[in-house]
């Protein structure tokens, strides 16, 4: 994902002027051809995230489209008063970037996992949040946060990550994708759990299911439109993320249903454990100690 993000915002740089990449000293050579190109618009703002979001609210307030881009769990937990403070309370168009978000970068351990960002950041008023399937979701992505008039955290994978999409998506904030009709129950993935959410569907299929496959890329604001159709067509509507249940798409689904007339649908919610992770490992591993694998949901979603 974040290749065709760094190819993206320099093509989009392009056309738009206004557009300035912050960074907190990563991706220096992720981001040589738009240093190369744009050399004013380029700002490495080194390990001082907390003030490169206070800069990227400055340059917004001056009619600039700031885009703060470094590791997610630095860009957030070290930044949520300035996020708060700076961004949200002035409800200034910046696009936050989280980069190796969820278990991307297992083995750098806890301190590096963001399983707790999507529900803090949800929290504030006019927040927009927003989390790509797949490298080619990542670029549609991209193109829309640019154009919304308040704050968005725009949550990255690392590298690599399987590309689910035949082209570019017609992706639209707020609005889900179908990747997958179905009719006996609905996977909805966000971020980077939607290759897990089609081998999933993949090995309901062998089990005789027609699991509908969604990519819910927003998680605020939530697709409510299809939401509500969902919980009446199907008796299971199943989360995945790579996030806590707690605050993620999952916590985001369970408030809402609260305020909803019954359903015919149950929720259920995949993600990790309300607990760190000490173990060391790749993501792969880490996603199978929480439970996080296609064999072990399908397995789950059978006996339900």
């Amino acid at each position: 994902m974040r290749n065709a993000f760094a190819d993206e915002i320099t093509a989009l740089a392009g056309a738009d002027e206004r557009i300035v990449l912050l960074s907190g000293d990563i991706g220096n050579r992720l981001f040589d051809k738009f240093k190369d190109l744009y050399p004013r618009r380029f700002i490495n703002c080194g390990v001082a995230e907390a003030n490169m979001i206070t800069l990227a609210a400055g340059l917004a307030l001056s009619g600039l489209r700031p885009v703060a881009y470094t590791i997610a769990s630095f860009v957030t937990y070290r930044c949520m008063e300035q996020i708060r403070d700076d961004l949200c309370y002035h409800h200034v168009p910046v696009v936050v970037v989280g980069t190796g978000a969820g278990l991307s970068y297992a083995a750098n351990g806890p301190t590096h996992h963001t399983g707790e960002e999507i529900g803090m950041l949800r929290l504030l008023p006019g927040m927009t949040i927003v989390c790509p399937g797949d490298a080619l979701e990542a670029r549609a992505a991209l193109r829309a946060t640019l154009q919304q008039p308040g704050p968005c955290y725009l949550r990255l994978g690392k590298k690599g990550e399987p590309v689910i999409h035949k082209s570019i998506p017609d992706l639209q904030i707020g609005k889900a994708l179908c990747i997958r009709p179905g009719k006996d129950l609905a996977l909805l993935s966000t971020g980077n759990m939607l290759p897990t959410a089609m081998k999933t569907a993949d090995l309901l299929s062998k089990q005789g299911m027609a699991p509908e496959v969604i990519s819910f890329h927003t998680v605020k604001p939530l697709d409510e439109e299809y939401l509500k159709q969902a919980f009446e067509r199907f008796p299971v509507v199943a989360t995945i993320e790579e996030h806590s249940r707690l605050g993620g798409l999952g916590g985001a689904l369970a408030e809402w249903l609260a305020d909803q007339k019954p359903q015919r649908g149950r929720l259920v919610r995949f993600g990790m454990d309300d607990r760190f992770l000490h173990e060391a490992g790749e993501q792969e591993h880490a996603r199978e100690c929480y439970g996080l694998t296609a064999a072990k949901i399908a397995e789950i979603l059978v006996a339900e």
